[in-house]
């Protein structure tokens, strides 16, 4: 018997590999050693195959990749309910940028991305794609808890505590990306806010860079009708079409929200190979429209989910990002077949780990890829009986169900308790922030 570091065993595996199939194997085991994955084969194979230090029966569970969130801004978990119930622009440029003026700093920025991480790893989420504020905070604190992180460069024109202008948001950029390089879990990406508060000088040379150093590039795009309503005014052009003059649009573009396009744009973004962000639960709690996903997906464009901030969704949750997206699709297309549960579960696995460039070690159970694992416990009243356990992830799970967490090989969530943050010390960190930010309001 060969010697290994970890076995698990799941009543389900659910892969999702890109191989056309679209497995569900029962009773099957991961063998994992250090932070791979060896083997996927039959629990009774397993078991006279390998010798386990550790060995775990989930027999009521799905196994599956860990989730992943690939639009957050992690650190805003602390305006978690600051400012609801109102349009876009309003709830931007009235209540969230002036409150990040006044709160936001490497602190609030260190416990905010500490109160994220938590909510994700709990929820069964293992990587995020991130945009803020001191993206250096958000990947030290990311390192030290575990999870995988795409930490987002910020660009804006105007200043603000991270930086002054466009050029230095860049040069503090790749100075962060510089440090980071090569590590385990931190990878970046450019994160220019949106073509409104990016001018096309600093775009350019995102584009030239992004293209040097093959770093993505992501960015809220197309969020609302005033939005490209106000680029035609200004500029003459939608904001898709500034962008794609500028060399912006290719394989290496996240575009965000895209709740307006058109058929000309959607064959665009076909051509050029670019990603579309779908996070519909922040769109439908703005008003800011509803993504077309399912003429995006019969262009061929690769769809993924995010949740945005808990300022403007209010959680983290990808779980409820999934079954939110498959019923907008329905509803919107007026067609009960629009995006099938299996098409939603890739849009946070495995089209999310191609959009992010790290596919080839994580998104989904494949040998030799990275041990990132969730298991899912279906022995609940609101899980039985089960019939298909895909329908389930994206129809009935809730994130509480989410029992366990491995990144890398690593256990981060056991039976719903975090290995490597304090629940108690976060929650009363951000209760004691709340309250400063309700007096100083």
């Amino acid at each position: 018997m060969k010697s290994i570091d970890t076995l698990l065993h799941g009543r389900w595996v659910i892969p999702l590999a890109d191989n056309g199939n679209r497995q569900v194997l029962d009773n099957y085991a991961i063998a994992i050693v250090g932070e791979h994955i060896i083997d996927l084969l039959p629990s009774a194979q397993a078991t006279s195959k390998y010798q386990p230090h550790t060995e775990k029966y989930y027999d009521d569970h799905v196994l599956m990749p860990g989730l992943i969130n690939c639009h957050s801004h992690a650190a805003m978990n602390l305006f978690r309910g600051l400012a609801d119930d109102l349009h876009l622009m309003d709830w931007l440029e009235n209540h969230i940028w002036p409150a990040e003026a006044r709160f936001v700093n490497e602190t609030f920025v260190q416990h905010g991305v500490e109160l994220a991480v938590a909510e994700m790893l709990r929820s069964g989420t293992t990587c995020f794609n991130d945009m803020y504020f001191f993206p250096d905070i958000t990947a030290r604190v990311a390192a030290e808890a575990g999870i995988r992180a795409c930490v987002g460069l910020i660009v804006i024109d105007f200043p603000t505590v991270w930086a002054n202008n466009a050029e230095e948001y860049i040069d503090k950029g790749l100075a962060v990306r510089d440090y980071f390089k090569g590590h385990d879990l931190i990878t970046t990406a450019f994160a220019p806010h949106a073509p409104y508060t990016v001018s096309d000088k600093p775009l350019q040379k995102i584009a030239m860079l992004a293209s040097e150093l093959d770093l993505a590039v992501h960015m809220h795009i197309h969020e609302t009708v005033e939005e490209v309503s106000h680029a035609i005014e200004t500029t003459g052009k939608r904001p898709l079409q500034r962008l794609d003059e500028l060399n912006l649009l290719s394989p290496t573009l996240l575009a965000v929200h895209m709740t307006q396009l058109n058929t000309a744009e959607i064959e665009r973004l076909a051509v050029t190979g670019s990603t579309v962000v779908h996070c519909p639960e922040s769109n439908m709690k703005l008003a800011s429209g509803i993504c077309p996903v399912s003429r995006l997906q019969q262009a061929g464009i690769n769809m993924v989910l995010g949740t945005d901030s808990a300022s403007s969704n209010n959680d983290l949750d990808m779980f409820g990002e999934m079954r939110s997206a498959a019923l907008l699709a329905k509803i919107s297309t007026h067609d009960a077949t629009a995006l099938p549960a299996y098409d939603v579960l890739k849009m946070a696995t495995l089209n999310a780990a191609r959009a992010l460039g790290i596919d080839d070690m994580t998104g989904s159970l494949e040998t030799g890829k990275s041990a990132d694992i969730i298991a899912v416990n279906f022995d609940t009243i609101e899980t039985s009986p089960v019939y298909d356990p895909v329908s389930h992830l994206v129809y009935c799970c809730s994130r509480e169900q989410v029992t366990d967490v491995w990144v890398a090989g690593k256990q981060r969530l056991r039976d719903r308790c975090l290995t490597t943050l304090d629940e108690n010390e976060i929650i009363q960190r951000a209760n004691i922030i709340s309250q400063q930010i309700k007096l100083e309001q």
